[in-house]
């Protein structure tokens, strides 16, 4: 595998989907990755840093999901449980209570429905009852998580790389250069995966903005975005609202950050991501609207010829 222009490399992915024109196979759709897709956030949680309970009814977060349909979202991301630094894990009977009747309602809008969990049991559930996408902050390293993964043999995986654990990520984060420590955690994540013979067209990754890494790192993760790409996997990224983001521009309040989060999402796209992870759906689509404009323009452009000396 070549090297990237930053001299950053990794370790190889056998059995990678080509980059350009990816499909991400999910239970009920094959994703186009041809063009970046943007998936909405649907907290189902009294404690979301960003949004705090504000979906946190069935009949809210159903209405919330219909909203982000109209205002252009490719894909639903359900989340029962808050991953925030230092939030408490939710006991498995409650995070059922509260994704399972949102779900039930939510595979009937007919679009790529993506569940945020860890627990084995909560994957069961909800590609039972259709879901399409496992989105996973802990790489399927739970016990028994892999193994509901594989019995459903074209759902979704989003594998994301996380330094600690949400109760500590954030008190000792990760030390050294981000980039290599990412690639090499992906290529053992995705050597579990082929060993079961999970098709690598069911497989995006997530270098886990936030999630145990300082404001320096995470903005690595941005600047340095091309050598991520060098497994040949499609890359999902989740800047939206984060803390690294309030850092930088001293908004101290997560809703207020939606200028600086588009953004960032635009960023991430422009250098290769294939789906972006976002609360503020609107703004992000037209946002990319106008990026799409641009780079159809330029794909107009006639190219430029120098004569030899």
């Amino acid at each position: 595998m070549a090297s990237s222009s930053n001299g950053a490399s990794g370790p190889v992915f056998h059995g990678a989907t080509p980059k350009k024109g990816a499909v991400w196979q999910t239970s009920r759709f094959a994703i186009d990755l041809a063009q970046p897709r943007v998936m909405g956030i649907v907290n189902v949680t009294p404690d979301s840093f960003s949004d705090g309970g504000a979906h946190a009814s069935t009949s809210t977060a159903l209405k919330h999901c219909e909203q982000l349909l109209k205002e252009g979202a490719d894909i639903l991301d359900i989340g029962g449980e808050s991953t925030r630094p230092g939030s408490p894990a939710v006991p498995l009977d409650a995070e059922l209570a509260r994704v399972l009747p949102v779900v039930r309602e939510a595979v009937k809008l007919n679009v790529p429905l993506s569940i945020d969990t860890y627990k084995p049991e909560v994957m069961r559930a909800v590609l039972d009852l259709g879901a399409d996408i496992v989105n996973d902050i802990w790489a399927l390293r739970q016990p028994g998580a892999l193994e509901a993964v594989a019995a459903h043999p074209s759902c979704g995986i989003c594998l994301m790389h996380m330094h600690r654990d949400p109760q500590t990520m954030q008190a000792a984060p990760m030390d050294g250069d981000v980039i290599p420590a990412v690639l090499s955690f992906w290529a053992e994540q995705v050597a579990r995966l082929r060993a079961l013979r999970i098709d690598p067209s069911r497989v995006t990754l997530d270098p886990g903005v936030g999630f145990g890494k300082t404001v320096a790192q995470n903005f690595a993760l941005l600047a340095r975005q091309g050598a991520l790409l060098e497994g040949g996997y499609p890359l999902l990224l989740g800047w939206s609202r984060k803390s690294s983001i309030g850092a930088v521009t001293g908004i101290g309040v997560a809703h207020e950050r939606i200028v600086p989060s588009v953004a960032a999402a635009l960023l991430a796209v422009e250098r290769g991501a294939a789906v972006v992870r976002v609360h503020d759906v609107h703004d992000t689509v037209a946002a990319i609207a106008v990026w799409h404009a641009m780079r159809a323009q330029e794909s107009q452009q006639p190219q430029e010829h120098t004569q030899s000396p």
